[in-house]
């Protein structure tokens, strides 16, 4: 019986302690959300997070942007840029990922090799080399550095996640389609994309969240309000010398928030299996 009841009690102190860990990671989003619906001059000084008087009012201002331009154009920009680029990002980083695990060509352990260690360079190495090249091409001001990296396969990370679930699956496969006259061509379309969907999944997804959520790269390229994605759009409305726009920027970034819930949320699935099982087919 005393096990029992220690057994329960550190269980009951265990999912406490996870609600408690779960409910402070949520406070700042729920805070966020019902900042939102406050008035600007109850945002800072009201305790509760649900707003005594919720309005409408920092959603239809921040709507409208900075005058110049909506917050509309924010969003397509955004929307264009991360689409395109997860789903370059998958084609291209399966490519490659084919290639290292089921091809023989000459150095194939050196350039994996070699892809292996940009993972541990950081992009600031990159970031001045990066900017002259796109600059020389007359790049600056367009979304072609952010879009065009990702058609060759520059994200090692998913390289490897792609490798090491195509590893996973097994060979006689392709000999069997080998055999009935598949080209590897045939093979990677037919066999090796269905079969790796939840890895292909996994980098749409992670690509889609980054990209988004990505601010620095943004920055640097984009000069044009008319460029802006919601990241840069959502720096507009704070004003370092003035009055800063609070109200419609939390309202603003709890739009922003929703792409990322219902991309995740409706994926979920895919994305724990995987990343869970690391190509590991059950």
């Amino acid at each position: 019986m005393k096990r029992k009841r220690t057994g329960l009690v550190k269980r009951l102190l265990l999912n406490l302690f996870i609600i408690a860990l779960g409910v402070g990671m949520l406070y700042p989003i729920l805070w966020l959300i019902g900042a939102s619906f406050k008035p600007s001059n109850q945002i800072f000084t009201e305790v509760s997070i649900w707003p005594s008087n919720p309005t409408l009012d920092n959603f239809k201002e921040g709507w409208l942007g900075i005058g110049i331009v909506g917050f509309d154009t924010f969003f397509k920009n955004s929307f264009f840029i991360c689409i395109i680029s997860a789903f370059a990002n998958a084609i291209f980083c399966s490519l490659t990922a084919y290639a290292f695990a089921r091809l023989k060509f000459v150095g194939k352990n050196v350039w994996f090799a070699l892809m292996m260690v940009t993972l541990m360079l950081p992009s600031h190495v990159t970031t001045i080399p990066r900017y002259i090249m796109f600059r020389r091409m007359g790049w600056i001001n367009t979304f072609l550095p952010i879009i065009v990296p990702k058609f060759f396969a520059t994200d090692a990370f998913f390289i490897f996640l792609l490798v090491q679930f195509i590893r996973s699956l097994p060979r006689d496969m392709d000999e069997s389609a080998t055999i009935d006259g598949c080209s590897k061509a045939g093979i990677y379309t037919r066999i090796i994309m269905p079969l790796t969907v939840p890895a292909l999944i996994t980098t749409l997804l992670f690509t889609f969240l980054w990209t988004w959520d990505d601010f620095f790269n943004q920055l640097l390229y984009l000069t044009s309000p008319t460029k802006y994605t919601v990241p840069m759009g959502l720096r507009l409305f704070l004003d370092s010398s003035g009055m800063s726009m609070w109200g419609p920027m939390f309202a603003m970034s709890t739009l922003s928030l929703i792409p990322a819930f219902i991309l995740f949320f409706s994926l979920q699935k895919y994305f724990v299996r995987g990343i869970a099982t690391t190509g590991i087919k059950g």
